[in-house]
């Protein structure tokens, strides 16, 4: 994983490594422990490694971490792999996080042999780019440091960026000054995915602090009470003002465990507040005028409840635009007054139809709109002087996304890809009715030419039928020799867009069949399918992506002896119940910081916001929809699972470490297969945002070599 890999190095002797390696892998020792829920009793032989603090556990995971090192060192290909994957991802610059502000452009960009993302701005989208703020300056041999996103002044003239250390994500608020790009003296700490909202004097903003816990708290209490603070520059941040959270205001009373946001609206008086659970796309939206936020008590108009199922809203003079699914899974969009909001009257704008709406955005002419249809991204356009609507062409089929808008400026910014075509960012302008590439993404020099992909479906076990995205070599056999890797997720309603992927090629020139399964619990098709696989109904996700993986085999396109599946974070759900419940059906699978041992994440800091997605052990149907999905408990002795990793990083704010480790400790023990269980630690690093380019490619070249020496494959 840090030095020169073997190349030229044949299976016959990698396997022989591997062998030798066996004696080495450390045995957990089980120490079973009981609980009850509802007269069931489950037992957890590995319930000591939720301490990772304790030496022993420590001790444990780093022996498993270098074992998994050695043993990739020997893997073959490995070292192709990475060579291969440095050239794909030093082939051309990546631009992201795009933002308009009049006719200035802020963006994090990561070019040819740079490491991680720095934030710049250009003058004109023809003008020249400077760098604003480069984290690697602040890099250490051990550590590394990242932007988690930035937040602009609606002059812009400040930026205010979120700082990580180590891919933990909860990190430090920042401030620079745009024309020199000086840091200014604030700093706030406790900041959690938060960057700052501007308030129109332009010296304040407003932002999401985590509450500061006393020494021996319980970590199940690091993400309750979420409030709002406003911040004026120079000012100390531990005497701000909140103006919106837990408990501060007694016309709005809501669960200790909601999160809130806020933020104003660029060329309004207004400021927009947001509660949600976090985990779904439903919210209670207010507004209230920006001078009403030095009051003492904020006079919070209420927009939409938590029951009128509101994803979004966006305000155009005194008309607010309403993203709803209530009555309507595919989601539509309604129009209301900011003076006297009322959904029951309001009017439609889109209505409901085949299609999902994805996201709205209000520019300074217009509504903008995105949606799906079929997995093919549309995009609309609706006049706030008329009302007409008009679809826009696009340049061709695949995702669209709102990519940056101001709404004191007429048009968009909009961003397409697909499986085969890199993104690509372009402006629409309204008055000339065209749509114009900015160059802003640069176009990729990878070219996906020899590459396809086709849409189709699979019948699940009740006969629903489930998307299903596959890629693949033009010309490849259908006869079932093919190595094949499917990848799913489903959760939170989060769909699986088209995804333009360079790092992938590097398995699809090798002849691997790549396949997404869109399974329910995401949000193919809405909310419907979001709560077809949620809580009581999450064993349809993983049955969804059992389906798929049998039509691949059925079709041909490969075998079982021949198939891995592969997933991450709440996807870890999915892989896991899917490889227990059938080991017959893949010869391989890894889980990158899996969401696994669903029945104990409710004693961590990030799964109390979770319960509203997965549920709670605290009642009886709770109880048994988590033990329904908790795969670690699944886990037989005896069987032959298939080959098996995990990936984990140590500084991960999302999903407790113990989880991975508890699973491969389970798996090893358990399987009889003699395929390996391997458990790979990163230690700079946390659930995989912000992580280097380095760190990414290490860590695929590991993933990719694991599967082709598991599907027999050179």
């Amino acid at each position: 994983m840090k030095s020169q890999k073997f190349a030229a190095v044949s299976l016959i002797l990698g396997a022989l490594s591997v062998c030798l390696l066996a004696q080495d892998q450390p045995k957990a020792p089980v120490r079973e422990v009981t609980d009850t829920y509802f007269g069931t009793k489950v037992v957890d032989p590995y319930r000591w490694m939720e301490d990772l603090k304790s030496p022993e556990m420590a001790a444990w995971m780093k022996a498993q971490s270098d074992y998994t090192s050695r043993y990739m060192d020997r893997a073959p290909l490995r070292g192709d792999f990475l060579k291969r994957l440095d050239a794909l991802s030093n082939a051309g610059i990546t631009v992201s996080s795009l933002q308009l502000v009049g006719n200035r452009y802020f963006y994090l960009r990561v070019a040819p042999g740079e490491n991680s993302p720095k934030l710049y701005v250009r003058e004109g989208v023809n003008g020249a780019e400077r760098v604003l703020f480069d984290p690697e300056k602040l890099a250490t041999k051990d550590k590394h440091y990242s932007i988690g996103g930035f937040g602009v002044s609606q002059g812009g003239t400040y930026v205010s960026y979120a700082l990580s250390e180590g891919g933990a994500e909860n990190g430090e608020l920042r401030v620079l000054e745009t024309a020199t790009g000086r840091d200014l003296a604030d700093r706030i700490d406790r900041s959690r995915i938060d960057y700052g909202a501007w308030l129109p004097d332009g010296r304040s903003f407003l932002y999401n602090r985590l509450q500061k816990l006393a020494p021996g708290a319980p970590q199940t209490e690091v993400y309750k009470k979420d409030r709002v603070f406003v911040h004026v520059l120079g000012t100390d941040p531990d005497k701000d003002k909140v103006v919106l959270g837990y408990d501060t205001n007694p016309e709005l009373r809501f669960d200790e465990t909601m999160l809130v946001d806020a933020w104003p609206v660029p060329g309004s008086n207004y400021v927009i507040a947001d509660v949600t659970t976090g985990v779904s796309p439903n919210g209670a939206f207010y507004i209230a005028p920006v001078s009403a936020l030095s009051q003492s008590v904020v006079p919070w108009k209420k927009i939409a409840e938590l029951s009128d199922e509101v994803a979004d809203v966006q305000i155009h003079g005194d008309d607010i635009y309403i993203l709803t699914y209530k009555q309507t899974p595919r989601y539509k969009v309604l129009r209301t007054s900011v003076s006297n909001p009322d959904l029951s009257k309001a009017q439609t704008v889109i209505p409901a139809s085949e299609a999902v709406v994805r996201g709205i955005g209000a520019a300074g002419d217009a509504l903008y709109v995105s949606s799906m249809d079929a997995g093919i991204g549309r995009l609309w356009r609706v006049d706030f002087k008329d009302g007409s609507r008009q679809q826009i062409p696009l340049p061709y089929d695949g995702a669209v996304s709102l990519s940056a808008l101001d709404p004191r400026v007429p048009g968009v910014l909009v961003r397409t890809t697909s499986w085969t075509k890199s993104p690509t960012i372009y402006a629409y302008d309204p008055q000339r009715k065209s749509m114009t590439e900015t160059r802003l993404q640069p176009p990729s020099s990878i070219s996906f030419s020899g590459i396809e992909s086709i849409e189709t479906k699979a019948p699940a076990p009740d006969g629903t039928m489930i998307p299903l995205s596959i890629i693949y070599k033009r010309g490849v056999k259908r006869d079932g020799s093919s190595p094949a890797l499917i990848e799913g997720y489903g959760a939170y309603g989060i769909s699986r867009e088209p995804t333009f992927t360079p790092a992938s090629l590097a398995l699809l020139e090798r002849g691997v069949v790549m396949a997404v399964a869109h399974v329910r619990g995401g949000g193919e098709y809405g909310e419907d399918w979001h709560l077809a696989g949620f809580q009581q109904t999450k064993a349809n996700t993983w049955k969804d992506f059992i389906a798929c993986a049998e039509f691949l085999v059925r079709e041909k396109y490969t075998s079982a002896a021949h198939l891995a599946a592969g997933g991450r974070s709440a996807g870890g759900i999915l892989i896991a119940n899917a490889i227990v419940e059938r080991p017959d059906l893949f010869r391989a699978a890894i889980i990158q910081v899996g969401y696994i041992n669903v029945l104990r994440a409710e004693t961590t800091a990030n799964g109390v916001p979770n319960i509203p997605e997965f549920g709670t052990f605290k009642t009886a149907d709770g109880f048994k929809a988590l033990v329904g999905m908790d795969a670690y408990n699944k886990i037989k002795g005896g069987t032959a699972y298939p080959a098996v990793l995990l990936t984990t990083g140590i500084n991960d704010p999302r999903v407790e470490p113990w989880m991975s480790g508890k699973v491969a400790a389970r798996l090893q023990a358990a399987t009889s297969s003699g395929k390996p269980i391997l458990l790979r630690v990163d230690y700079d690093a946390g659930h995989g945002v912000g992580i280097t380019k380095q760190q990414a490619n290490e860590e695929t070249a590991d993933r990719y070599a694991f599967l082709l020496q598991q599907l027999n494959q050179k």
